[in-house]
């Protein structure tokens, strides 16, 4: 299936001219800091040990509570993702209540309780918060974790980890975090399908009564409040929460590297590289250089005029964005500077990258950045501080940190005295280049050969963190396979070419979600050679392109635009009922590996063609284009789920992407030689 979205941007510029008596040769004089008053929150404290702070806020009539169960991380071993599966049955019914009752009854009210394994959350208007945080109580303290549900989870779970076995982002987050803190870490391991399968629905009720207890606990509440009646309120409701002894347990120390190093993890069907560097950090929200490590990232990597953006997406064109992070914690911290690159660039950016962070490191950041920095920073917190929200966050994060009482009262004064010589000490303590891992997860056979140009040791990982052999790039092409013998074996795979010359029109019907927006696409082709696509947004045409065989055009929005002769010429030579007609007069090109299994690789004018060697089906095209800069790019297309259709098999499974997006499309219906007319071709 060869499709074309077209997508029409207007762009609307206002231009407004104010006259005034303005010396505008002078910068205008900075006014004076803005005074930040917080407000004291009211603190008291359960005999079960439930910290509980009010925030009370008079400007709007509504009221939240927040519960954060405040565990140190701790390992599941070989039920990992227990926990994460007890947050998920939370509410699920009481013992007072049935999950369908619960459910109406906040939805009626226009609230929203939601709980988790660290904790939970409520809001509604002020007149039913008593009710919705009865509500939150009960989920809380009462659930009721039935077999029915628990099986529904394990589903859900299990379907969930199975729509991303193929997605190179969870494969490179989940070995990112194998490798930096260690498989026997709270935070190195990860939920898989064997872990999932050997959970109980024991296993999930000792999780709760072992770790969901009020005496780690802070329940916060703010909004418009009556800060006594609230305290009365919370003391009916979770005074009967029992309390439980946590378990205690000794984290690992992580440590890192001595020499930084690269490490690659495979994935065949990566279109374009992950990367990441990172190293472990001790930083802690309260530091003495916590600041200045803010500032420092900021100029980093902090957002679209940080100096990784500028260079990797900006001056060289290598990503749509790049960026690092400072992890604080008081368990395990990391600093993490990341881009998601073309293929052929990946080589180029691990230079950039590492480049930038040496460049923080040892020459120290220019005066206005710094400055331009503290601005932003102190901008955004007195933008924060308007939010009754952000100050209850204040009085937690003053109270899980033990912090200064005027830690946030004093923060601008401390943004402010940060200098140059602490950002860049900062930037040499936590930006560790120099020990550093880069973990590049990509297409080995497309990416390796110039990694291994760099200096960097390079070891290899499968998608689940283990050591591994060094992907193989490529196998011999077997003696006497040539393109038409392959092309051959893929007619016979999906029905016979008898069949296929038989097919004189063809519908397809198909869905699809593009940033959130479900789309209809309905495809339709006849001999010779005409086309016609049509995308449809809740019954409304959106975007239509037509090609007769001999002219086309494109419209949207009710904007038309005939094909350039560039465009028919190309429309003549690919928008076929099988395209694939014309590929046993390509160049047979090698036998790659994917997903464990062998692909056969023809390569047909600019588009690269892969068949399956053991079923003969194709599995995947991608095409080849220039930037008007030169520059190469690949859109690759993969097709799955064949079924067959008068007697032919065809793909219901297709998925491409456009830009940094992932358009993946479900075809609902297919039509040979019915539900097509010269009129669509108009």
């Amino acid at each position: 299936m060869k499709t074309k979205i077209i997508y029409f941007i207007t762009l609307c510029m206002l231009s407004l001219t104010v006259q005034a008596q303005i010396d505008r040769s002078k910068m205008p004089e900075a006014g004076p800091d803005p005074i930040i008053k917080l407000g004291k929150p009211k603190t008291f404290t359960l005999k079960n040990g439930l910290k509980v702070i009010m925030v009370e806020n008079n400007k709007l009539p509504r009221a939240s509570a927040s519960l954060t169960i405040d565990n140190k991380p701790y390992l599941e071993g070989e039920i990992a993702g227990v926990s994460s599966m007890m947050g998920s049955l939370l509410g699920r019914g009481t013992s007072n209540i049935t999950k369908d009752e619960f459910n109406e009854k906040v939805d009626f009210l226009g609230a929203n309780v939601s709980f988790f394994s660290s904790g939970a959350f409520a809001s509604s208007l002020k007149k039913y918060f008593p009710e919705i945080l009865e509500l939150m109580a009960d989920g809380v303290k009462n659930s009721q974790f039935t077999k029915e549900e628990f099986d529904k989870e394990v589903q859900v779970t299990l379907d969930g980890l199975k729509s991303s076995e193929k997605s190179v982002t969870a494969a490179a987050r989940r070995v990112e975090n194998v490798l930096t803190y260690g498989r026997n870490h709270p935070l190195g391991e990860f939920t898989s399908k064997e872990s999932v399968k050997k959970i109980t629905l024991k296993d999930i009720k000792n999780n709760y009564n072992t770790y969901y207890r009020p005496n780690n606990a802070y329940l916060v509440i703010e909004g418009d409040i009556d800060t006594k009646k609230i305290k009365k309120l919370v003391k009916s409701l979770f005074a009967d929460w029992e309390k439980g002894t946590i378990p205690a347990y000794t984290m690992p120390v992580t440590k890192n590297i001595a020499t930084t190093e690269i490490n690659f993890v495979n994935m065949d069907n990566a279109v374009q590289s992950e990367i990441a560097i990172i190293n472990n950090v001790d930083l802690t929200l309260g530091d003495k250089d916590y600041y200045a490590a803010l500032i420092a990232n900021n100029i980093l990597g902090g957002g679209g005029t940080a100096r990784l953006f500028m260079n990797l997406r900006e001056d060289k064109g290598y990503t749509y964005g790049s960026y690092s992070s400072l992890r604080q914690s008081r368990y395990a911290g990391t600093f993490r500077a990341t881009a998601s690159v073309r293929n052929m660039v990946t080589d180029s950016s691990v230079v950039e990258l590492q480049k930038e962070i040496n460049r923080i490191r040892y020459q120290k950041v220019t005066a206005e950045e710094l400055e331009n920095s503290k601005e932003e920073y102190i901008g955004g917190f007195v933008m924060d501080v308007q939010k009754p929200r952000t100050v209850a966050n204040f009085a937690l994060n003053i109270a899980r940190y033990n912090l200064p009482k005027d830690f946030y009262a004093n923060y601008i004064k401390n943004i402010k005295a940060v200098t140059l010589d602490d950002v860049q000490n900062a930037a040499i303590k936590y930006f560790r280049g120099d020990k550093a891992r880069i973990v590049v997860t990509g297409k080995g056979i497309e990416v390796l050969k110039n990694l291994e140009k760099t200096d960097y040791v390079i070891n290899y990982f499968d998608k689940e963190g283990n050591p591994t052999e060094k992907p193989a790039m490529t196998m011999p092409i077997p003696e006497g396979m040539t393109a038409e013998t392959v092309v051959n074996k893929y007619f016979k795979a999906i029905g016979g070419k008898d069949k296929v010359m038989a097919v004189k029109t063809k519908m397809t019907l198909a869905n699809a979600t593009i940033q959130g927006t479900p789309i209809v696409m309905t495809t339709k082709a006849a001999e010779p050679n005409k086309t016609s696509l049509v995308i449809s947004v809740m019954g409304n045409t959106m975007q239509k392109m037509v090609f007769n065989g001999k002219n086309g055009y494109q419209e949207a929005r009710g904007q038309k635009i005939d094909m350039q002769p560039a465009q028919i010429a190309e429309a003549k030579a690919s928008n076929t009922l099988f395209s694939d007609l014309h590929y046993n007069a390509g160049e047979l090109l090698r036998i790659e590996p994917i997903e464990g299994e062998n692909a056969i690789v023809l390569k047909y004018n600019n588009t690269e063609i892969f068949y399956d060697m053991a079923s003969g089906l194709k599995i995947k095209e991608v095409k080849i284009t220039k930037t008007p800069d030169g520059k190469e790019g690949k859109t690759p297309t993969n097709f799955s789920d064949y079924k067959e259709v008068s007697g032919i098999l065809f793909p219901h499974t297709i998925s491409t992407k456009m830009g940094p997006i992932d358009l993946n499309l479900t075809v609902k219906e297919i039509k040979v030689n019915e539900g097509v007319s010269d009129a669509d071709f108009e």
